[in-house]
């Protein structure tokens, strides 16, 4: 049983998983990986390793669906910024991920193509659909703009300059797909994107920022006043005196109010975000993404990124902040960058959770940890964070990475 800095909140037990593995090949640092997810999975490496690659891979796939693929490579600075530099000069990129459903499972894969003068092609995209329901299985492949296999009532126009499964998303078998993967919140929040006024205009869905999470925290109050309630019970472990935060409107605008109790007085004083640490707004930003999602019939955000949730907290918040990772996960599926031992000192993470990485000779390494931690890690013996301290916390052998087209006849899937 978990055993939490704050007490136990009641939570359906399942597996949040929604993606169950990714591969990337040839994606910034990275050369190739091929790894599962956890319903939390942490990222465990050094600065500069390439962890945020890895996110960043993830959350490519995201705007490109729910954007376009010409803004996900222009925020990046064009497909030569993206694609792999090395002796090799790989001119393409590819993603796959797995994923999993109630009723199947899905494997859904493309590879971006560079052209010159920078431009770029689709130059291959899969997705394969498995349910059982009959109705809901399906598959499309499509080549170099052509459409190779698909559904009856497909699009068959293909547009080598955008991904197929947008327009495929009108169809039921590929619609829940898209849903998951245009769906997936990232998170790097900012303490004064956080302190500023905001709009007042109902949000469900967090920004990468926090630059909404007045009203997102607003409506979720009205939604989930118990999930609220435990998110103020976090914030009151990692950052003490803090009793609570309400949502002010002030004018046509919303900021945010923390009440912390101060001694000699029983009333909790208010302070306005303006008037509050970088750290007890981050923890606030990061509690609030892992818990957005609560009470709603259909959840938003079921994949959840964050980047070193710990930044700018001090050492002796990280138990309370493990919790509600741990926590969050069973209801959404979070995968987080650290390189913080104090965060891993839970002799309750699951080896399986980890995954560690390295950068070695420019490249990007990710991997399980290796099995000589992973049995020490099982045996009890130490905990990630003093496996960490003493950098024993190594990427051992990862899955086999699979080259080539995906096989639709056995329905597995390899990266582009």
């Amino acid at each position: 049983m978990l055993i939490r800095a704050v007490p136990a909140h009641p939570m359906t037990q399942t597996d949040a998983r929604i993606i169950t593995r990714v591969a990337l090949r040839n994606y910034r640092s990275i050369a190739a990986c091929d790894v599962r997810l956890e319903p939390l999975t942490l990222l465990v490496g050094p600065t500069g390793a390439g962890k945020s690659n890895f996110l960043d891979a993830l959350r490519f796939t995201s705007q490109a669906l729910r954007f376009s693929l010409d803004h996900a490579l222009r925020e990046r600075g064009g497909i030569n910024d993206v694609r792999r530099r090395s002796s090799g000069h790989p001119n393409h990129f590819g993603i796959r991920l797995d994923l999993s459903f109630p009723d199947g499972e899905a494997s859904y894969a493309f590879a971006v193509g560079a052209r010159p003068n920078g431009g770029y092609r689709v130059r291959r995209e899969s997705c394969l659909v498995r349910s059982t329901d009959p109705a809901r299985t399906g598959q499309f492949l499509t080549e170099d703009g052509r459409v190779r296999m698909s559904v009856p009532d497909l699009p068959r126009m293909v547009q080598t300059d955008r991904l197929h499964l947008l327009p495929a998303s009108n169809h039921p078998v590929f619609r829940p797909v898209y849903d998951a993967l245009s769906g997936m919140g990232f998170y790097n929040l900012n303490p004064e994107r956080i302190r500023d006024l905001q709009s007042s205009a109902p949000s469900d869905v967090l920004d990468g920022d926090g630059a909404n999470i007045a009203s997102v925290f607003t409506a979720l109050k009205s939604r989930s006043p118990s999930t609220a309630k435990r998110i103020v019970q976090y914030l009151s472990v990692i950052v003490p005196g803090t009793v609570g935060v309400e949502p002010k409107t002030l004018g046509p605008k919303l900021a945010l109010e923390f009440l912390q109790q101060v001694r000699c007085d029983d009333r909790p004083w208010r302070f306005l975000a303006n008037n509050v640490s970088d750290g007890t707004l981050r923890a606030f930003g990061v509690l609030v993404a892992l818990f957005q999602s609560a009470g709603r019939l259909s959840p938003i955000a079921r994949l959840v990124g964050i980047e070193e949730p710990e930044s700018t907290l001090h050492p002796a918040a990280a138990e309370a902040l493990m919790d509600a990772l741990q926590e969050a996960s069973e209801s959404a599926q979070i995968v987080a960058t650290t390189y913080s031992a104090e965060l891993l000192d839970q002799k309750n993470l699951k080896v399986e959770s980890l995954l560690a990485v390295e950068r070695e000779s420019g490249a990007t390494q990710i991997a399980p940890v290796d099995r000589t931690a992973r049995e020490i890690l099982r045996d009890g013996i130490s905990t990630p964070g003093e496996l960490l301290r003493m950098e024993l916390l190594g990427p051992g052998a990862g899955l086999p990475i699979q080259v080539g087209r995906q096989s639709h006849s056995h329905g597995q899937s390899a990266t582009p």
